[in-house]
């Protein structure tokens, strides 16, 4: 018997633990919620290692090849061109999706007291963001953006330094990097309890109603998203030569964990060790994958574009194609640099709607099956910055998945 059970891999025990959580949660919605300390304490486990194996990396992947800092500029020039095309190729279809599909024509908004808008980010304030005041405070706010960027600079003054002392920070941080990749692997071994602990929360808090409530809507940010899949992060990954099922069993287990926690977060520390397994080199992992949280977020702003239309549908509010493109070209911009900020969707979402004068109402509605979504677009989120990250790597002619390197 044990020895069967040993044969199970992670990702089916985390199969098996989505579908017990999902009953626990069914049966016993009340009890289900004391189960969030333990979905908790994973989130907490893998969350405390983002910093130390980013900044390990990082440091590595650029002082280590101090010779050529120039590739440093040309592999972060291309990741935002990158970005930048894919998130905007995200957005169109999104809007093209939900103005097909009209879900909110027919929908009646529910009065609701008025609600605050959260502060939008000005551009000054977008870039401001960007560079820390204390590295101990992004590390303690797991503020990943700047976290990058103090370590780059960090890792480029190292570069200026020679003899024993840079060797000894460099055999400093290439330690730290293996025993986060090891700390990695030991939290994983929890990943089961964690997520089947989250699951049962959810639907618990939310009923298995939630899986029905605002179907249309729901139905619609899935369809687009499976449609964004394969019109644009497959037909990239067959131009940058990317072994698509290979691809898909590397993410397999990440993708799981960002579904069911909601959260890039507690995906992004299995996500570096499944990239750098599949051959991409961790310099390029270490600098594309962060950066990718703040730049490359094409769940997000497919879900965006989603929900502002299927607000103004809901409204009776007919917007132009301007207007349209006017709102494409605000969440583009909008949503850059605010992956810190807490619930960043909703923030960005209000601010869109009072920019464009459309009732906040549908933010309360949206929230009933925000959770939902939510799974689907973090989802895509992962997957599309570790499919980033393999491009990065085959552009600079330095990926090396397995079959490559056994011919």
């Amino acid at each position: 018997m044990i020895a069967l059970l040993r044969r199970i891999s992670l990702t089916q025990w985390i199969i098996v633990s989505m579908l017990v959580g999902v009953g626990i949660g069914a049966a016993f919605p009340e009890q289900s919620q004391h189960l969030k300390v333990i979905s908790n304490i994973f989130l907490r486990l893998i969350k405390c290692i983002i910093v130390p194996i980013i900044f390990g990396t990082l440091v590595v992947g650029i002082a280590g090849h101090s010779d050529d800092l120039k590739a440093v500029g040309r592999l972060a020039l291309k990741s935002i061109i990158y970005f930048e095309i894919v998130t905007t190729l995200a957005l169109a279809v999104g809007l093209l999706a939900v103005n097909i599909v009209k879900p909110g024509v027919g929908v009646v908004l529910p009065p609701t007291p008025m609600m605050e808008v959260p502060h939008q980010q000005t551009g000054a304030e977008v870039i401001e963001h960007i560079f820390p005041k204390s590295l101990f405070e992004s590390a303690a706010n797991n503020d990943v953006l700047q976290v990058v960027v103090f370590a780059v600079i960090f890792a480029v003054a190292l570069t200026q330094v020679r003899g024993k002392p840079k060797e000894t920070m460099l055999n400093f941080f290439e330690g730290l990097s293996e025993v986060m990749f090891k700390f990695t692997g030991l939290a994983m071994n929890f990943a089961p309890f964690g997520i089947g602990a989250a699951m049962a929360v959810t639907v618990g808090h939310s009923g298995l109603g939630v899986l029905v409530n605002l179907g249309k809507l729901v139905l619609t940010l899935y369809g687009a998203l499976i449609v964004f899949v394969l019109v644009v992060l497959w037909p990239v990954a067959l131009l940058a030569r990317i072994p698509v099922l290979k691809f898909l069993k590397a993410v397999k287990e990440p993708a799981l964990i960002a579904f069911t926690t909601t959260s890039s977060d507690a995906a992004l520390p299995d996500a570096f060790k499944k990239m750098i397994a599949f051959g991409v080199p961790k310099r390029i992992v270490s600098f594309v994958l962060p950066t990718g949280y703040s730049f490359n977020l094409d769940g997000s702003t497919l879900y965006l574009a989603v929900a502002s239309v299927f607000v103004a549908q809901a409204a009776g509010v007919e917007l132009t194609i301007g207007q349209q493109l006017l709102m494409m070209l605000t969440l583009m911009l909008t949503t850059k640099g605010i992956a810190a900020v807490p619930r960043a969707s909703l923030v960005i979402l209000m601010g869109t709607l009072a920019s464009f004068h459309l009732p906040l109402a549908g933010v309360a509605l949206i929230l009933g099956v925000d959770e939902l979504m939510d799974m689907a677009r973090t989802t895509v989120n992962l997957v599309g910055n570790c499919l980033a990250s393999a491009v990065m790597a085959r552009s600079e002619g330095e990926f090396k998945p397995p079959a490559e390197e056994a011919t």
